[in-house]
């Protein structure tokens, strides 16, 4: 009865969140959409046409791909660069454009190894995979100064937190552009350009920034993850896969908006363009060919037309991430740059609400014990505590289904031809015994959402990312290295998806073995064998997923049997069904 309870619980639960979807988060987001619409209309702007030409993609005679890439230090090494040093951030700026496209992450590498190789996060064009990220400004002619093919002139060789760099640069009609570009000690560029029109004639002009990236990178697939094009744009956020730009290549999806942020997002890493928070944008997310057979992908924003007279200039300030996506830090950059909900590049799900506060308090207690893996077993203690009251409720029901078996058994044996009869009579035993057959199913109905976002936490922050427990668990992000089918590493042997059996999986299937074992048996013969394999189901199913979520799921499973062992007890419940005497 307690499977069932749960099944109708998970049912339940994912029937109000498809309710909330469908009438309540879409029909807000179209009328968001219809409300911006008006406004243009209202305005009479062309989204795509605003003062000045759209930011172009970095597809034509200086494409991103080359149609024979080469390796990425030789590219680097052929172009003019200043070097990017500081402790979270190594790399450089090609003066070719003024672009970021070869940035390393100084304190993230490929494995656990101290040998592995550093996260390469950003390429540049010409190489296998590039992306990169340039700013610059647009002309009522289509022109492009600052980014494209703009060659600037540094006045140093090294960027650091202490020591800005600025850049120079003067267009053949009369634009001086001077860029200031600092960095501080995580992963946030702040770019300032300035632009003074010197010729004779008035300019129309509208500063922009875009990132691009050839190639779709190798992402998860899970459904609970958004890997992709990522924003806040017009107070909402935008999480659009890679596939949607793909399926209507001719209709970038442009967003007008007061400030906001938008980029690229991986499980673990972020590239955002932000632009002046107080400053009305226009921003689009794309895609186009190459012509070589790869994809192109960009996310830009162009700010409206300034109208610059001869001798007149502009300044603008707009900012670029390009890092881990460190939830303290990112709440940081909320905070104090005004960056509006920032830490939504973590992809937090539905349950956000639960999420965030969860990874919050996991954080508090990692840094405090030393151990991400304790975080995670002494927050599943505080859960368990909160719930306690209901999961008492939910264990004394189950433990007077499972007094009341025997009797339930001579029931349907006595009426087994009989089943309007053996109804009637189950009803009966339940009201002289005083049971709800369904009363554990609320408790834990309410007990699911935040055993998703709990789950959700630990898929996704990367503050577990190779964090260490104890023994042999070396990466809680990664699967259990202890394979029993290669004895342990015994075997060079790499088994597939369904024999990596790990420790830590087989305690878990174990776990939920013995709490199955607790709970009153389904009703139905076939069906109580079936709920029989699902710990074997569980533990295989589990054996590839993060040890850290095996580790949280066995120490949970742990802590209910000891709770419901206890109640059964003082209910006078044996383990194995029936009265104790």
């Amino acid at each position: 009865m307690d499977t069932k309870n749960l099944i109708l619980a998970i049912a339940l639960s994912l029937a109000i969140l498809l309710g909330w979807q469908t009438f309540v988060e879409q029909p807000q987001q179209a009328e968001k959409q219809a409300e911006l619409e008006r406004q243009e209309q209202a305005a009479g702007r062309d989204p795509n046409t605003i003062g000045v030409p759209s930011v172009p993609s970095a597809t034509g005679t200086q494409a991103a791909v080359a149609a024979e890439p080469r390796s990425r230090d030789e590219v680097i090494a052929d172009t003019a660069r200043i070097t990017i040093n500081t402790p979270a951030l190594s790399g450089t700026i090609n003066l070719v454009g003024g672009r970021f496209d070869d940035l390393t992450l100084r304190e993230y590498r490929d494995t656990i190894e101290p040998d592995s190789k550093l996260i390469k996060l950003l390429s540049p064009r010409g190489s296998e995979d590039p992306y990169f990220a340039e700013f610059g400004w647009l002309t009522g002619n289509g022109s492009v100064s600052g980014g494209g093919q703009t060659l600037w002139t540094a006045n140093q060789n090294e960027l650091t937190p202490d020591s800005p760099v600025v850049l120079t640069a003067r267009t053949d009609d009369g634009l001086v552009l001077t860029r200031t570009v600092a960095v501080d000690d995580h992963f946030m560029f702040t770019v300032t350009d300035r632009i003074q029109n010197t010729g004779v004639a008035p300019v129309n002009v509208s500063q922009f920034g875009r990132i691009t990236r050839v190639n779709e990178p190798d992402t998860l697939g899970f459904f609970i993850l958004h890997e992709g094009p990522i924003g806040i744009l017009g107070d909402t956020l935008h999480e659009i896969d890679y596939d949607d730009l793909e399926d209507e290549p001719e209709t970038p999806q442009t967003f007008e908006s007061e400030g906001g942020w938008l980029g690229f997002t991986d499980i673990y890493w972020l590239t955002a363009l932000i632009p002046d928070q107080d400053t009305q944008v226009d921003a689009r997310f794309l895609f186009d060919t190459t012509g070589t057979g790869a994809n192109l992908y960009q996310t830009d924003y162009r700010g409206n037309a300034i109208a610059l007279a001869p001798g007149e200039l502009a300044e603008v300030t707009s900012r670029f991430f390009a890092g881990a996506k460190v939830f303290n830090t990112l709440t940081e950059y909320r905070d104090n740059l005004g960056i509006e909900r920032f830490e939504m590049s973590i992809d937090f799900g539905w349950f956000f609400f639960l999420t965030k506060p969860l990874l919050d308090v996991i954080i508090f207690f990692a840094d405090f014990l030393g151990n991400f893996g304790l975080a995670i077993l002494l927050v599943t203690v505080i859960i368990k505590l909160f719930f306690f009251p209901l999961a008492n409720k939910s264990y004394k029901s189950m433990s007077a289904m499972k007094a009341l078996q025997p009797k339930m058994t001579e029931m349907r044996e006595k009426f087994a031809d009989d089943k309007p009869g053996m109804q009637r009579e189950l009803m009966a035993l339940y009201k002289r015994e005083k049971v709800n057959p369904v009363s554990g199913c609320l408790p834990i109905a309410l007990q699911i959402p935040v055993f998703f976002a709990l789950y959700k936490v630990l898929f996704i922050s990367i503050e577990m990312r190779h964090a260490p427990f104890f023994g042999w668990v070396k990466d809680l992000s990664a699967p259990d290295p202890l394979n029993i089918i290669t004895l342990f590493g015994a075997v060079p042997w790499d088994p597939p998806f369904g024999l990596a059996l790990g420790v830590w999986p087989i305690l878990m299937g174990i776990t939920m073995f013995l709490q199955q074992k607790l709970n009153p048996a389904p009703a139905d013969p076939v069906q109580a064998k079936i709920f029989l394999l699902m710990p074997v189901f569980f533990t295989i199913f589990l054996a590839n997923f993060p040890v850290g979520l095996v580790i949280y799921w066995t120490w949970n499973n742990l802590l209910s049997i000891t709770q419901q062992y206890v109640i059964m007890r003082r209910m006078g419940v044996k383990v194995g069904g029936g009265k104790s005497t």
